[in-house]
């Protein structure tokens, strides 16, 4: 049977039926090797705790950065050293999301949990009822917490009480996305929804603003119209732009949801942007630029099929990745060429990177929580 990429979906049974008939799943591409032509130094490495069956992003508000793992620990880092550490006495599902008052990290049982971001001693505790695998948001006053099964529940960042619920009907089909809201201006959360939709929610009550199409569910089957978009937008000067699983990128005027172009793509990751360049990886792990303004292809590396790249990320004038065995590969900006390469972790890098001043950080499913600088 052919190899397939199976996504993570809301109803595993189906995956499994699929693979049944696979008699071998072909492992990760061996690495190209090539001639470095920029430095990838680590500045430092802290465990924070592993992942287990859930995906953890580390957040960076100015040059700090807190961090999570499934064991319950929150861990504050300044340049490499361990600030805070609280233990919050539940094993978690999501983290982490902080506006530089509070932290908030979500656990198993339902709960978010708002920590002091100074200090880490406990805010706040609320039961939401709900599956939470997503980040949360936080800003404008309130936090945005994506439950498993789409809904966004909108909390008072001050003492943790309910202020809406917002939900729309979804695909009975759809990803298990670690993917939560992004928060713009501090006035409106925009978030990527099952069947190709990107919405605009409005934090002070939680009603829906408008709404814009990335894409529109194909096929016959419930599996072929799975439509997702993956990650979260990207709000760049004037635009909006947005990628799906078996759909299409686009980006959008942000002044009038106008489109201002599209091309059929899949990804399970999402994209990144700068002032030139939208880059992604589609479902196959190739890393394809396009420009910003056209969206006419400009640069494609193909050299890490099956490597399960993460979301990319733009450093500077290069691309970092991370990928399934612990690797992070940074990708010249103009042309995709390999430029440097580092192994942060022998455990997978599932969670988008994050800059960090001039650099980055990544964090791995067995929990390391590794910054890098970038030099020429």
């Amino acid at each position: 049977m052919k190899s397939i990429r199976i996504p993570n979906v809301l109803f595993p049974a189906i995956a499994l039926v699929l693979l049944s008939g696979c008699s071998s799943t072909p492992g990760p591409a061996d690495l190209e090797k090539f001639t470095p032509t920029a430095e990838l130094r680590e500045l430092w490495n802290v465990s924070v705790g592993k992942a287990k069956n859930y995906v953890f992003q580390p957040i960076v508000i100015g040059q700090s950065v807190y961090a999570t793992g499934a064991g319950g620990d929150v861990v504050r880092i300044d340049g490499g050293k361990k600030t805070w550490v609280t233990d919050t006495g539940s094993n978690l599902s999501a983290g982490v999301g902080s506006d530089g008052d509070i932290v908030v990290v979500a656990s198993e049982k339902g709960e978010a949990i708002a920590l002091d971001a100074k200090t880490g001693t406990e805010r706040w505790r609320m039961n939401i009822g709900a599956e939470v695998l997503a980040p949360p948001a936080v800003g404008g006053g309130v936090v945005v917490l994506r439950a498993s099964d789409h809904r966004l529940i909108g909390l008072e960042a001050k003492n943790g009480r309910q202020r809406w619920v917002y939900q729309r009907s979804t695909p009975p089909l759809a990803l298990r996305s670690h993917s939560g809201a992004l928060i713009v201006d501090g006035k409106v959360a925009l978030v990527g929804f099952p069947g190709g939709k990107i919405v605009a929610v409005n934090l002070e009550g939680g009603g829906d603003i408008w709404e814009l199409n990335v894409a529109r569910p194909r096929g016959v089957t419930e599996l072929e119209r799975v439509a997702d978009v993956a990650g979260l937008p990207v709000v760049n000067r004037n635009e909006i732009c947005a990628v799906t699983y078996q759909g299409r990128a686009a980006c959008f005027d942000a002044a009038n949801g106008k489109p201002l172009w599209a091309r059929d793509f899949s990804s399970f990751v999402g994209l990144d942007r700068d002032s030139r360049f939208v880059v992604l990886v589609d479902e196959r792990d190739s890393v394809q630029a396009l420009d910003v303004y056209s969206g006419v292809p400009v640069w494609r590396q193909d050299a890490m099929p099956r490597r399960r790249l993460s979301r990319p990320l733009f450093v500077d004038s290069y691309v970092a990745v991370g990928d399934v065995e612990g690797y992070v590969h940074i990708l010249r900006r103009e042309d995709g060429a390999f430029a440097a390469r580092s192994r942060a972790d022998n455990s997978a890098i599932l969670a988008d990177p994050q800059l960090l001043g001039d650099g980055f950080v990544v964090q791995s499913v067995d929990g390391d929580v590794v910054a890098y600088e970038l030099r020429r």
